[in-house]
């Protein structure tokens, strides 16, 4: 079994509210306020899950430096004030930076009891 130390579980935590404010800001018409605490959540539930140095390494790899600049910059330009194009730019930055995990989520999902049912549909079978 994996050891999870106190810092990963808060993190594990940071990122699941991140995700919720993130879900909800949407969800309310794209409120600034929700999705800025929703972003700043997860991005240090992030960092506390895997630590800084690795944390850096992931997003400043040759390769994800586009989807860094995307992502980062979505939410500076939420911080700013503007949620709609922000969450525009940084969806195109997570999907860069978190495309490759797509599978492998995908694939999880499909061994959870009440998913693979989800999965099994022709349509969504198809486009997963």
């Amino acid at each position: 079994m994996v050891n999870i130390t106190d810092f990963q579980k808060i993190g594990i935590g940071l990122v699941g509210f991140g995700t919720f404010f993130n879900l909800m800001g949407i969800m309310l018409m794209f409120d600034k306020g929700l999705l800025a605490i929703g972003n700043l959540m997860f991005l240090a539930g992030l960092t506390m899950i895997i630590g800084l140095e690795r944390t850096m390494r992931f997003f400043f790899q040759r390769h994800k430096l586009k989807g860094t600049a995307f992502f980062m910059g979505g939410i500076l330009v939420v911080l700013f004030g503007y949620p709609v194009i922000g969450m525009a730019v940084e969806s195109y930055g997570f999907l860069s930076l978190f495309g490759g995990f797509i599978p492998t989520i995908v694939g999880f999902a499909r061994g959870i009891p009440g998913l693979n049912l989800i999965f099994a549909i022709p349509f969504v079978n198809r486009v997963s």
